[in-house]
């Protein structure tokens, strides 16, 4: 811990990025102390450098003073790694300045960016050259934020992560303090030692902090065909999934699952929204299914929305029940529009796991009766990613329920989920969402030791002071 005063601090921080790029007023610091669903700290002061140079000194700075430093993106994250905790002594460091021209390659089809730049407004730049970055969130994280939480979205199952998509990046270290490690290939084939950006990638901001990237970027979709279909039973989903993968190969984009409570939701508070199957009820469970192509129809010889049509209509009565296809757009809204929705219900208990796709059935199964034997109070409102095994399985504790909220019960609650999910079915307790002071100690119950302590000594020797972030991924001190 630090034991410079406040002021000086203060004063030595502005003198290296300006004054006017240094915030102690609580008015100003606010939005950089809540996160988006977790962490609700005071950080000792805000700064925000503009370029890798300010950066660099202020994690030397720091490092050297002993002051803990929490890197800061768009502060979407959902596990509170980018929030700093209650104690006032952590200073909280702002990247949303590191946004400079965004430089992209078309020939190498690569796009080098700031790590402040948002998801948007590189999808923006990128769509003057056809092009586009295909993580499809339903946030607007920066760049940054996103390498260090290694994001995937709806369309995983197509291009990958991040991890997948990071061709290379410059980063500040933390040991030795400041000093600026350059990375910044655009190769996609290099196969010359360690790949060291990937020690960046997914570990929440520590050991070092990410300045810039190269990312392959993708041509945009010419066509692309949307449906919301409802198989005949569970059992169907994953028959479905592995008929649409053999008949479009490449071409299936998303294929995402939102159950009867979640589509509800959506539709009975999310304003602008309606049934897509009306007159028909909402249907116990439902499918969003998208392909796409970057060749034209003329080029391709097909019309994908027809060649989807003409496939769901072989599948009827043996997988496929009902389906509505459109252009897309008002069914991904109601997709995107669950969280939301949900949130209004009651005290939200959020899960973002992924098991096997083939213990997918299995897994819902058992933790539905689960949920129902044991907290039956309790609301499921399931949706995902059932291409890639990620599930968000989101459960809210309704305002009028009896019992009232209790955080014992939710501690419970989230042990049996996550012991089902890993101890169970071999999965994650954190598909997406990463590991940061909301979920560490869940890493501690599921991780292995060897992992631990392999782990432990990697961060240890990137970041010797524990200067950076918020995480510790060795083994968990002793009680």
């Amino acid at each position: 811990m630090s034991a410079l005063p406040p002021e000086a601090l203060r004063t030595e921080l502005a003198a290296l990025v300006g004054a006017g790029q240094v915030f102690t007023d609580p008015a100003d610091t606010e939005r950089y102390e809540q996160g988006a669903r977790y962490g609700d700290g005071k950080a000792a002061l805000v700064v925000r450098p503009g370029s890798a140079a300010e950066v660099a000194a202020v994690v030397h700075y720091c490092a050297v003073h002993g002051v803990p430093l929490i890197p800061q993106g768009a502060n979407t994250g959902l596990v509170a790694a980018s929030t700093p905790d209650s104690s006032g002594t952590q200073v909280v460091m702002s990247l949303e300045r590191l946004r400079g021209e965004i430089e992209v390659d078309r020939a190498n089809r690569t796009a080098t960016v700031g790590a402040g730049v948002t998801l948007q407004d590189l999808n923006e730049r990128l769509a003057q050259d056809g092009l586009c970055f295909p993580i499809d969130l339903g946030a607007n994280p920066t760049i940054g934020g996103m390498i260090a939480t290694n994001t995937g979205g709806s369309r995983l199952i197509r291009y990958g992560d991040v991890r997948h998509n990071l061709l290379g990046l410059e980063a500040v270290l933390a040991d030795p303090p400041g000093q600026v490690l350059d990375l910044m290939s655009g190769l996609r084939k290099n196969n010359t030692g360690y790949d060291l950006k990937q020690l960046f990638v997914g570990t929440g901001g520590t050991g070092a902090v990410v300045t810039r990237a190269v990312l392959q970027v993708h041509p945009l979709p010419r066509q692309t065909a949307t449906a919301l279909i409802v198989p005949t039973g569970q059992d169907a989903i994953l028959d479905l999934l592995i008929a649409l993968e053999g008949e479009f190969g490449d071409f299936l984009t998303a294929y995402e699952g939102i159950s009867q409570a979640a589509m509800q939701s959506v539709l009975d508070h999310v304003p602008g929204t309606a049934n897509p199957f009306a007159p028909e009820p909402v249907p116990g469970y439902a499918l969003l299914v998208e392909l796409s192509s970057t060749a034209s129809r003329e080029l391709l010889g097909v019309d994908l929305q027809q060649a989807l049509n003409d496939f769901l209509e072989r599948q009827f009565e043996t997988l496929v029940t009902n389906a509505v296809l459109d252009g897309g757009a008002d069914l991904w809204k109601i997709r995107h529009s669950i969280s939301e929705s949900i949130r209004q219900q009651g005290k939200l208990i959020a899960f973002d796991i992924a098991v096997p796709r083939s213990s997918m059935v299995a897994f819902r199964t058992d933790a539905l009766a689960m949920l129902q034997r044991d907290f039956p109070w309790l609301r499921l409102f399931d949706f995902g990613h059932w291409g890639d095994g990620g599930c968000h399985f989101n459960i809210v504790w309704p305002h009028e329920a009896t019992p009232a909220f209790d955080a014992d019960t939710v501690e419970k609650l989230r042990v049996a989920i996550y012991d089902l999910v890993v101890r169970g079915y071999g999965g994650s307790f954190s598909a997406e969402h990463g590991v940061g002071p909301y979920n560490e100690r869940f890493y501690h119950r599921y991780t292995g030791p060897a992992v631990q302590a392999y782990a432990g000594r990697i961060q240890k020797a990137m970041d010797p002071h524990g200067a950076l972030g918020r995480v510790w991924f060795g083994p968990a001190p002793a009680p």
